[in-house]
């Protein structure tokens, strides 16, 4: 499995744990956005225990704001907690995760089609090197970068709504969902189309096209259980 490689111990200012949605950040967030970040890629399994000290060497930073994410992920319902062993994942079922896209669906196809006619053009413009990021770590095939900018890059456009509970339930959403397949898709090459739909994406909103946004959001948010969550 793709998996990135262990780094030195950050700093909390360390860049490779992103700033989602637009928004500052604690180092104890940016730490759960990289374990959610794990969780929906499959590099954390469902029923698997892992420790915070164990956690905290596979992603290079100390152990206490491991555990400080890993309770926030409790109460998140993402893992339980496992008394002197660590941190279970929580299975999430086939209907739950349909349901959770299908909320998705209702929010953002319609929303980031109207950032076609109300989003300034040097804004959306903006979002071009988070796009490029994520075709990046797509061709190393790094999973959890992908993930990484994947949610940086959608929260960060949906954020030019001016509504930041409607962030904040994407945000929750995309944290329960999994994407198993993009292992297999990464392994064999093809996890690189799919990110490059981003540039698509931009490309249509910046050429104020309506329909196309609509068509480029329709087919994205079908990988998620689709070819992204395909478990074989």
């Amino acid at each position: 499995m793709p998996t990135r490689p262990t780094p030195a111990t950050p700093a909390p200012s360390d860049p490779d744990l992103p700033v989602l949605g637009g928004r500052r950040s604690s180092y104890r967030e940016r730490v759960g956005d990289a374990l959610r970040a794990a969780l929906i890629a499959g590099e954390l399994r469902p029923g698997e225990v892992y420790s915070a000290p164990a956690l905290a060497a596979r992603f290079g930073v100390s152990a206490t704001p491991v555990r400080e994410a890993l309770l926030d992920l409790v109460k998140e319902g993402l893992v339980d907690t496992v008394p002197n062993k660590g941190f279970r994942v929580t299975a999430v079922s086939e209907r739950q995760l349909d349901e959770y896209t299908h909320i998705r669906a209702l929010i953002e196809i319609p929303t980031v089609a109207e950032l076609a006619r109300t989003a300034a053009p040097a804004a959306l413009k903006a979002l071009r090197p988070a796009a490029r990021e994520i075709v990046t770590a797509a061709a190393a095939g790094d999973l959890i970068a992908y993930v990484e900018a994947d949610t940086r890059f959608h929260l960060q456009l949906l954020t030019l709504v001016g509504n930041a509970h409607l962030v904040e339930v994407v945000r929750d959403l995309r944290g329960r969902s999994r994407l198993y397949g993009l292992t297999a898709l990464a392994e064999a090459g093809r996890l690189r189309a799919s990110a490059e739909e981003h540039l698509e994406l931009l490309d249509a909103l910046l050429a104020r096209d309506e329909t196309a946004v609509r068509e480029v959001m329709t087919r994205h948010l079908g990988h998620v259980r689709g070819i992204w969550a395909a478990r074989e």
